[in-house]
């Protein structure tokens, strides 16, 4: 029952997180767009009033007229919409889906024996620690010179978002390393907003209601941060999905995978903002290309070279019974799974041959199952599984 709760909790709590994301993205992507459109007011009465641009747009049915001011309008109006709930709300949800399913179940999704030995304590503690501390040093970064220096600042962050790739994959499973950088990304996302975003923008209309003039600088510092969260996001929606593609987080070099994809990620949503101010060079969408491409062709599966002698289906049946019945039975025995993983049932000979397939790519190829080698197979039950997967393909 307590497995079949969790479940529960994971489902919603997905949903919601799910959501949320896209609420957030979405208004980020809008006003980055809305920024790189904007254009000379027309109107001598606006930019006396301190109108810096605007832009019109259709949508709907409806006409849009957008504009945005240098600094602040003379009087700040009445009703004023915030953008932050969407930002603090997917981080809550993927907080609480974070605990639940890699910190609650790190025996089964954050620890690898095969990667490092560690007790659920000392996993949890070290995964908080990169969380808190991507932050602190993000954060103490901008605040130096090299804060101002947009390309070196760009070249030192992608520096330390690698490392990071890099050291999380030399701690835990595959899995709650991808998981654990994009939450590490996600969390600057959000702490920008809060931290910095939001407490400028209250500064900036405190003064005015006052009738002093903002600080230009809480802007800039805004503007700043913005951009950042804008790179970081095709990184973190790809570490989103990534537990479903095992043959990125479970490679022998998913670190140097992980740090290729996010950079091909960032990449294209450069030329996208490019291409939002009209000036738009294809070279960060063709490097991209070919990076994507690169981790396709190197990661590609490759021939077994299993050889020796023929396996009987008796032994394959007793691997499959110790090392994956476990999990995938009609009445699974262990506790973190109320039911088969992906529907897949592996309990008759008949079930098992009709899975051969999966079977072979998941604990051979992709070596991702058992997941966390949970049940502790071998190199030579591996190695049985693979021999009679081969057998198999090559009968007529």
């Amino acid at each position: 029952m307590e497995a079949y709760l969790v479940d529960w909790l994971n489902l919603l709590a997905r949903w919601v997180h799910f959501i949320t994301g896209v609420a957030w993205i979405g208004a980020s992507f809008y006003f980055i767009w809305l920024d790189n459109h904007l254009e000379t007011p027309r109107s001598a009465e606006d930019v006396d009033n301190g109108v810096g641009g605007e832009v019109w747009s259709v949508h709907g049915g409806g006409f849009y007229h957008a504009q945005k001011y240098k600094v602040a309008p003379q009087v700040i109006p009445e009703t004023l919409h915030w953008f932050k709930w969407e930002a603090y709300s997917t981080w809550l949800s993927g907080m609480f889906l974070l605990v639940l399913v890699y910190w609650y179940g790190a025996q089964v999704y954050l620890i690898d024996s095969s990667v490092a030995e560690l007790t659920p304590f000392a996993a949890v503690s070290l995964a908080a620690a990169f969380i808190a501390g991507g932050w602190i040093v993000y954060d103490l970064l901008c605040r130096t010179k090299l804060g101002e220096n947009e390309r070196l600042f760009a070249a030192v962050l992608f520096g330390l978002v690698a490392v990071l790739a890099w050291g999380l994959c030399q701690l835990f499973s595959g899995r709650g390393a991808y998981i654990h950088f994009g939450v590490v990304l996600g969390t600057i996302m959000v702490a920008n907003v809060f931290f910095v975003i939001i407490p400028g923008q209250k500064r900036m209309i405190d003064a005015a209601k006052r009738g002093a003039a903002p600080d230009p600088r809480d802007g800039v510092r805004a503007k700043q941060r913005s951009v950042h969260n804008t790179y970081f996001t095709l990184p973190v929606l790809f570490v989103m999905t990534s537990n479903h593609y095992a043959m990125t987080y479970s490679h022998e070099y998913n670190w140097a995978i992980l740090i290729a994809i996010s950079l091909a990620g960032a990449l294209i949503r450069i030329y996208f903002v490019a291409r939002h101010s009209g000036k738009a060079s294809p070279i960060p969408l063709i490097i991209a290309g070919v990076l994507l491409a690169g981790v396709a062709a190197l990661i590609a599966p490759r021939a077994s070279a299993a050889s020796g002698e023929a396996v009987a289906f008796d032994d394959v049946r007793a691997v499959v019974a110790h090392r994956c019945m476990t999990c995938h039975s009609a009445a699974p025995t262990h506790p973190a799974f109320p039911a088969a993983p992906g529907g897949v049932i592996l309990d008759t000979d008949a079930q098992i041959v009709a899975e051969a397939q999966r079977i072979h790519q998941q604990t051979v190829i992709t070596r991702v199952m058992p997941i966390g080698n949970l049940t502790n197979i071998s190199e030579e039950e591996r190695d049985i599984i693979d021999r009679w997967y081969q057998a198999a393909e090559s009968r007529p």
